[in-house]
């Protein structure tokens, strides 16, 4: 422990020359008082704008300095912040800027055709649109920060980000928080206790590197944490295996959040022959989490990368479990203990207790700060229990020594890559496509990502051949879902599986692609 100040701000007025982040994208580096001076004429600029506190800005950014100045720029003023994911197509990004109710979006010009099919749904006003480069309709980011002062706001209070969960009926929800009544310079409280669990101190010799996109959760979670505890950010603008291995030797990184993908990637890019020509000595602490990760990969991570490799499992909306390298070989597949604090339990459909290696739904306690799924009261209730314990659907057991294994998910929810995708959604958006009678969506096995979309349709009786109504439909999700949620394969069923009443038994289209694996999600 240290006596140095906590908190991105303090540190910011006691060490201004201190290296803050490290963009890799041209190779510049800001300082903890360079960033600060930035956040603060973000700020001065949203509050001239008649933005107060409780008020909302979306953002749709790549990785580069100007999304941390926006956050660092709401968290002193009251403001939520809502990231959004910008593979979105832009009826998407729509949805969610008009859903947060934000007065104010920024976006950049990579993202030019999105942003621009965004524009006409978008309900806030041109005056409320900037961008980062020049996007027609868009006013420009310096326009936000030009002449504004350099110090910070008056009557400063903290403010949140509010990000977007996808839903299992069809719509991404808002996971809101109650705003806190502190000093910004506080809030470092909330989020530098969590990285604790993995050994992780402020100030020292911590640098902490981000190859993930920042609007994850976690991501942006993990990254702000580095700053608030001192610690330089490693800024990758697009994720490369080999470019980050040489980076933790560059710069002497000793943390991360990382997804199984990214091991994977990173093991292939590799090969063991040319993993002594890098140093990552330095490591200490390489946490990942967001998908299962294949046995035989974390394996071979542990091999190379030894006791710096944990795991944790856990939601947006809060609580988890945590492992350790030296506990996950006495205990593979699991995902660990409940953190410090936190239980975990496993219910049954009656929401009884179940004893231990019975398997049933997990439970998990909330977060310090509650919240709700914002315009979802129902949702909001039903995925809670009335001691405080809640559940985003997943199936699984405690063992005798109180270890949690995962091994299904009780909803359909897809993890491909780390990201969370919900068939619901593009169920509701198949349904409309040409030739469509019915659909199932859900994931299959996929080497590299851990699970890829899968459509099964059931064609109208005057739909085309099924060559060329896979073509259609391919051509018709291509305008109205993001890459990541387009079927990456398309097969054709006579009939749907359904019962009298309608249920679809889904499962019989899904377990045959998953026979023979233990742990199905």
């Amino acid at each position: 422990m240290t006596d140095e100040p906590l908190g991105f701000w303090r540190i910011a007025a006691a060490h201004p020359d201190r290296p803050a982040l490290y963009a890799d994208a041209d190779g510049t580096t800001y300082t903890f008082g360079q960033l600060h001076a930035r956040a603060n004429q973000v700020a001065h600029g949203l509050r001239a704008l008649g933005l107060g506190t409780g008020d909302t800005v979306a953002v749709a950014l790549p990785n580069t300095v100007e999304y941390f100045e926006v956050v660092l720029g709401c968290l002193q003023i009251g403001v939520y912040c809502t990231p959004i994911n910008w593979h979105l197509v832009g009826p998407e990004i729509a949805y969610i800027v008009n859903d947060c109710d934000a007065k104010v979006f920024i976006t950049d010009a990579r993202f030019t055709a999105e942003a621009t099919a965004a524009r006409a749904e978008i309900e806030l006003g041109d005056e409320g649109l900037f961008a980062v480069g020049d996007i027609d309709g868009y006013r420009s980011y310096d326009e936000l920060t030009e002449g504004q002062p350099t110090d910070p706001p008056a009557d400063r209070t903290a403010g949140m980000t509010m990000h977007y969960t996808s839903g299992t009926t069809g719509r991404p929800k808002g996971v809101k928080r109650t705003l806190v009544e502190i000093d910004p310079d506080d809030m470092f409280a909330l989020y530098t206790g969590f990285q604790g669990m993995f050994g992780i101190e402020p100030h020292g010799d911590g640098v902490h590197i981000c190859g993930s996109p920042l609007y994850h959760t976690a991501v942006l979670m993990w990254s702000g944490s580095a700053l608030h505890m001192g610690h330089k950010v490693i800024l990758m603008d697009k994720w490369d295996p080999v470019r980050m291995i040489e980076l933790i030797d560059e710069h002497r990184v000793t943390w991360s959040h990382m997804v199984p993908t990214q091991f994977h990637r990173i093991l292939q890019a590799v090969p063991p022959e040319d993993r002594d020509r890098h140093d990552v000595s330095s490591l200490q602490a390489m946490v990942h989490a967001a998908a299962p990760c294949p046995p035989d990969i974390k394996r071979q991570m542990i091999e190379w990368w030894g006791d710096a490799i944990w795991e944790y499992y856990g939601a947006t909306e809060g609580g988890g479990t945590v492992i350790t390298a030296a506990e996950w070989l006495k205990k593979p597949g699991s995902v660990g203990l409940p953190w410090t604090g936190f239980d975990v339990k496993i219910l049954d459909d009656d929401g009884n207790e179940v004893p231990a290696d019975t398997e049933g739904t997990v439970y998990m306690t909330l977060g310090a700060a509650d919240f709700e799924y914002k315009g979802d009261s129902a949702k909001t209730k039903d995925n809670r229990t009335a001691d405080g314990y809640f559940t985003v659907g997943d199936w699984g057991l405690i063992d005798e020594d109180g270890y949690l294994f995962l091994k299904d998910r009780k909803s359909d929810m897809i993890i491909s890559g780390g990201v969370n995708i919900y068939p619901a959604e593009i169920e509701a958006v198949l349904y409309s496509a040409p030739g469509v009678d019915d659909v199932a969506v859900f994931g299959i096995p996929h080497d590299d990502w851990g699970e890829e979309v899968k459509a099964v349709i059931q064609l109208k009786d005057d739909a085309p051949d099924p060559d060329t109504a896979r073509e259609q439909i391919f051509a018709f999700c291509e305008t109205q879902l993001a890459k990541f949620k387009r079927p990456r394969t398309i097969d054709f069923i006579e009939t749907m599986p359904r019962d009298p009443n309608g249920k679809l038994y889904k499962r019989t289209l899904r377990d045959p692609y998953w026979e023979g694996r233990d742990r199905q999600i």
